[in-house]
C-alpha cells in the first residue's frame, strides 16, 4: 500500500490531467490511495466567492461560482464521453450544495462559510479524475473524504478525531480494495459530527495524505509536484534555487514551521510517529530522482530561504511601565489559542511584547481589541518575514539591502527578520 498526492499544479488543466493517468499506468500493479486537491486555482476562486457572500453580495457571489462551475464543466466535456452523464450528474450534486447556500444569507462565522464554500473545489476536482481514470482504462473507486475524517469544528484549521477517523478507514475505505487497486479521494477536507464540512488549513492536503499514510501503514507517502523536489527556496522567487536531494524529518518540520510552503506544517508527524518514508516527485518529469525525506541524519545542507508576506506586526507594552511577565503574557497566549492564531516570530521586553502573524484581518482586529484590555496596541501590516536555515552573513545582507529591519532574531542555525 502506497499513498500519492497530486497538487493542484498537477491536475490544473486537460495536459496535466491526462499526465496523471500516464503516471498512474506505471504502478497498475499496487494497492494505491490517490488523494487529490483541487484544480489550479480554484481554492482561491472559492475564497473570493466566500468574501462575496459573507459581504452580502449575493449576485456578485453566484456569479463568481457559475466562474468554477462552467471551468470545471468545460474541463470534464473535454476529458470524457462514457464517462460523462454519471459524472455530470456528481457535479451538479455538489453545485447545487454550494448554490443553496449562497442563496441564504450569513448567520455564522466567517470561517465556517469560507469552509462549505470552499471544500467544493477538492469533491469537483476528484469526480472528474476518478471518472477519466476509469474511462481510460485505470479502475478505481471514488470516496467522499468527509465520511471518512472526522474533525472539531474549529472551521479553517480543524483538528482530527483520530480514533473515530481509523474506524471509518477499516469500515468504509480499505473494503474498497477488495474491488479495486487504487481510491481516489480528497485533501484539506473533512467533516465534523453533525455533517458540516471543515478544512484542515491552507495546503492540508499534504496532512490528509499523511493522515491516511499513517492509518493504513504505507510503504511510503509520494507527493507529486510541479517542481523537481524539495528546493532550497521558492523557484518563483529564486531562479537559481536549488533541489535538496535528501532532508531528514527534523529539518523538514523547521522549514514548514518558518512557512515553506512545499510540505504543510503538521504533515511529517504522522509519517515520523511510523517511520513512513515521504518522497517529493515531479510530475512534469516522473524519471527525475526527486527527494527523500526519512529518518536519518543528512548534513551539509545549503542554506534554506523561506519568505512569508503579508505579515502583521503587533506590539503590546504595558500600561503601567509594569513588567510583562507570565500572566501577562499568559492572557496573550489564551487568546491567540481562542482565535487559532499563530504567532511567525515572537520577542520579549521588561515592558513590551511583539509578535508577528499572517495577516487574518478579522481575527487581528479581534486580538488587538482583546490584548487592548491589558496592553497598549500598536499594529503594523504590510510586512515581510524572511527566515534563512543554515545562513550566511553575506545572503542575508543581500536579502534585507532596500529594506527597513523591524524586528530580528538570530540563532547560530536559523536568522529571521521581519521588514518593511
Amino acid at each position: 500500500m502506497r499513498v500519492f498526492k497530486f497538487g493542484g499544479a498537477s491536475v490544473s488543466n486537460v495536459e496535466r490531467i491526462k499526465q496523471v493517468a500516464e503516471i498512474l499506468k506505471q504502478e497498475v500493479n499496487d494497492e494505491l490511495l490517490i488523494v487529490i486537491s483541487a484544480m489550479g486555482k480554484t481554492t482561491n476562486a472559492l475564497e473570493k466567492v466566500a468574501e462575496n457572500f459573507y459581504s452580502g453580495k449575493k449576485e456578485d457571489a453566484l456569479q463568481l461560482f457559475n466562474q468554477v462551475k462552467q471551468q470545471h464543466l468545460t474541463i470534464s466535456k473535454y476529458l470524457l464521453v462514457k464517462e460523462w452523464l454519471s459524472c455530470e450528474q456528481l457535479l451538479n450534486n455538489f453545485f447545487t450544495e454550494i448554490e443553496w447556500l449562497l442563496h441564504d444569507k450569513p448567520v455564522r462565522e466567517y470561517d465556517y462559510y469560507y469552509d462549505q464554500i470552499v471544500c467544493v473545489g477538492e469533491m469537483l476536482s476528484t469526480a472528474i479524475i476518478s471518472a477519466y481514470l476509469n474511462e481510460s482504462g485505470i479502475s478505481n473507486k471514488w470516496i467522499d473524504v468527509r465520511d471518512i475524517i472526522r474533525t472539531d469544528d474549529n472551521f479553517r484549521d480543524a483538528n482530527i478525531d483520530w480514533p473515530f477517523t481509523n474506524q471509518q478507514v477499516q469500515q468504509l475505505l480499505l473494503p474498497l480494495y477488495q474491488k479495486s487497486k487504487i481510491v481516489i479521494t480528497q485533501g484539506f477536507v473533512g467533516a465534523t459530527d453533525e455533517n458540516e464540512s471543515t478544512t484542515l488549513g491552507r495546503e492540508g492536503s499534504d496532512y490528509t495524505a499523511a493522515v491516511f499514510a499513517n492509518i493504513m501503514g504505507a510503504g511510503s507517502l509520494t507527493i507529486w509536484k510541479d517542481v523537481e523536489g524539495v528546493m532550497n527556496a521558492d523557484p518563483k522567487q529564486f531562479p537559481e534555487a536549488q533541489l535538496i536531494p535528501e532532508l531528514n524529518y527534523v529539518e523538514v518540520i523547521e522549514m514548514a514551521y518558518y512557512g515553506a510552503q512545499v510540505i504543510h506544517p503538521k504533515t511529517i508527524k504522522p509519517l515520523q510517529n511510523k517511520g513512513i518514508p515521504l518522497y517529493v516527485k515531479s510530475f512534469l518529469d516522473p524519471s527525475l530522482p526527486g527527494t527523500v525525506i526519512h529518518e536519518g541524519v543528512v548534513k551539509k545542507l545549503p542554506p534554506i530561504i523561506v519568505i512569508k508576506e503579508n505579515q502583521v506586526m503587533i506590539q503590546l507594552s504595558s500600561k503601567d511601565f509594569s513588567f510583562v511577565g507570565e500572566k501577562p503574557v499568559g492572557i496573550l497566549y489564551h487568546i491567540f489559542e481562542e482565535l487559532a492564531l499563530k504567532p511567525t516570530i515572537t520577542q520579549n521586553g521588561a515592558i513590551s511584547f511583539t509578535c508577528s502573524m499572517d495577516d487574518r484581518p478579522e481575527k487581528i482586529q479581534q486580538l488587538a481589541h482583546q490584548a487592548s484590555e491589558i496592553f497598549d496596541v500598536t499594529v503594523e501590516k504590510g510586512l515581510k518575514l524572511l527566515t534563512i536555515r543554515h545562513y550566511e552573513p553575506r545572503l542575508l545582507e543581500k536579502l534585507t539591502e532596500n529594506h527597513k529591519i523591524v524586528l530580528q532574531q538570530q540563532t547560530p542555525e536559523t536568522v529571521q527578520v521581519l521588514m518593511r
